[in-house]
C-alpha cells in the first residue's frame, strides 16, 4: 500500500531469533519491503526449528508434514520476503551488492566481530551505499564487551538488574515472563533507524545505529530511582504490594485477582468508601498519603480481607463506581483476545500460510493506529527462500541461468 509510513522503503534483513526479527517484523508492518536474507547451508532463521509447528493437523511438537511452520517464524516471518543467500561463500559478494545498493535500511544481530569476518560490515557497506541506514542489535553493543559472549535474553535481565526488582524482600531474582530484554532492544531499533533515514533524507547520508539489549533494558530500571528508595530505606523489591504508593498493588479475590493503583487521597478515599468504610475516609490514619505510606501494610490488610470475600468482577465494579483504576489480573490466553485489542488490530489472528487458521492462535499486531496511514501484518510468512525468483529476477534483474548456477553451487 502506497499510503504506509514506510512505503517505498527497502530493508535487508540479515537477523535471526528474536531481538532482530522483531524490529524488521515492525519495519515490515510499516509498509517497508522487507527482503529476509537465511543461510540455506543452515536451513535459514533458526525460528523455523522452534516447536510448536503449525500445519494442516493444527499445532503439534514436531513436525509431521513437509510444509509444518514453526509458530515463531509464522508470527516473525509475517510480511517479509525470504531469499537465500550463503553469506560465507565469496560468490556471495555480489549478490550481497547488489542487494545493498538498492536498500534503504539494513538490519543485523550478528555477534560482535561476524559481519566484519564476512566483509559486511558497516565500513564496508557504506562504500557500496553511502545513504544506507545500518542498524546493529547486539546484547552489548557492536564493539561487544569484556567477556560478552552470546546475549541470551536471561543473561541480559540478569545483568540489567530487571530480576532483583520483582519478588518478595530478601527472595530469590525473579525472572521476567516475557523475553524482555529480546523484545525491548528492537523497539529502540526502530526508533533509531526511522530516526537515522528523517536525517538521511535531509543530510544526504546514512549511519550506522548501534543498539544493545543491556543498554536498552537497563535505561529502563534506571527510569524507576531504585537507588534512591534504597538510600532512605524504601525496599526495592516490594513483592506483590507498593507500600511506598498505599493502597497500590495485587490482591487476591474469591475467584482470582486484582490489581488497584489508587496513591493519590481522592483514590484512597474512594477505595474506604466502595469497602464501605466510610467511617475510615477522614480517619487520621489514612487521609493523607504520608499517612498511609506508614501504615501500608495495616491498610493493605484490610483491603486483602476484604477482597477475598468477593469475586473479581464485584470488586471491579465497586471500585469503578467510585473513580478508582483497578482490573481484574487475567492470563494471557483471555488477555489477547479481548475485544479492544482485536478491534484496533493490537493483536490479530495467527494463520498458516497454505493450510488457514487450523489452530486458534494469536500474534502481535500493530500497536500503533494512524489516521492517515494504514498499516499491518497481513503478509504470512515465507517458506524459505519463497521468495528468490521475484528478488533475484525481478528485482535484480539476474536471468534464468544466472539464478539456476548460483543455486546449483549453494549460493542462494
Amino acid at each position: 500500500m502506497t499510503d504506509q509510513p514506510l512505503a517505498g522503503r527497502t530493508v535487508i534483513d540479515l537477523t535471526t531469533a528474536l531481538a532482530g526479527p522483531y524490529a524488521t517484523l515492525l519495519l515490515a508492518g510499516l509498509g517497508a519491503t522487507v527482503i529476509k536474507v537465511e543461510n540455506p547451508a543452515t536451513g535459514g532463521d533458526t525460528s523455523r526449528n522452534n516447536a510448536p509447528y503449525l500445519g494442516r493437523d493444527g499445532l503439534a511438537l514436531g513436525r509431521t508434514h513437509d510444509d509444518d511452520m514453526s509458530v515463531s517464524m509464522l508470527l516473525r516471518g509475517r510480511g517479509k520476503l525470504s531469499v537465500t543467500l550463503n553469506l560465507k561463500d565469496p560468490r556471495s559478494k555480489i549478490v550481497f551488492t547488489d542487494l545493498v545498493r538498492g536498500a534503504d535500511v539494513l538490519v543485523e544481530n550478528y555477534s560482535p566481530g561476524v559481519t566484519g569476518r564476512l566483509g559486511i560490515d558497516y565500513a564496508a557497506v557504506r562504500e557500496i551505499n553511502p545513504r544506507l541506514v545500518y542498524t546493529s542489535i547486539s546484547g552489548f553493543g557492536a564493539q561487544g564487551g569484556p567477556g560478552s559472549g552470546k546475549a541470551m535474553d536471561s543473561i541480559i535481565q540478569a545483568l540489567s538488574g530487571v530480576m532483583m526488582t520483582a519478588g518478595e524482600p530478601g527472595g530469590d531474582p525473579v525472572r521476567f515472563g516475557l523475553p524482555v530484554g529480546d523484545l525491548l532492544a528492537p523497539l529502540y531499533a526502530v526508533v533509531g533507524t526511522v530516526s537515522a533515514l528523517l536525517q538521511a533524507e535531509r543530510t544526504g547520508a546514512g549511519q550506522h545505529v548501534d543498539v544493545s539489549m543491556l543498554g536498552a533494558l537497563t535505561s529502563l530500571v534506571a527510569c524507576e530511582p531504585f537507588d534512591a528508595y534504597d538510600a532512605v530505606g524504601l525496599e526495592q523489591r516490594t513483592g506483590a504490594m507498593v507500600p511506598r504508593l498505599a493502597p497500590f498493588g495485587i490482591l487476591e479475590a474469591s475467584d482470582g485477582h486484582i490489581a488497584l493503583c489508587a496513591p493519590t487521597d481522592a483514590f484512597a478515599r474512594g477505595v474506604l468508601r466502595a469497602m464501605g468504610r466510610d467511617d475510615l475516609v477522614d480517619d487520621d490514619r489514612y487521609r493523607t498519603r504520608d499517612q498511609r505510606v506508614e501504615r501500608a501494610d495495616e491498610l493493605h490488610a484490610l483491603i486483602g480481607d476484604w477482597c477475598r470475600t468477593l469475586p473479581r468482577g464485584e470488586i471491579i465494579d465497586r471500585l469503578t463506581a467510585e473513580g478508582v483504576p483497578a482490573a481484574e489480573v487475567r492470563d494471557p490466553h483471555e488477555a489477547v483476545r479481548d475485544p479492544l485489542v482485536r478491534d484496533r488490530r493490537e493483536v490479530v489472528p495467527l494463520t498458516h500460510p497454505r493450510h488457514g487458521a487450523t489452530a486458534d492462535l494469536s500474534a502481535t499486531g500493530m500497536p500503533i493506529v494512524f489516521s492517515g496511514s494504514d498499516v499491518g501484518l497481513d503478509g504470512p510468512a515465507p517458506a524459505l527462500g519463497e521468495h528468490n525468483d521475484r528478488v533475484y529476477r525481478e528485482l535484480l534483474g539476474y536471468d534464468a541461468a544466472e539464478i539456476a548456477d548460483l543455486a546449483a553451487d549453494s549460493v542462494i
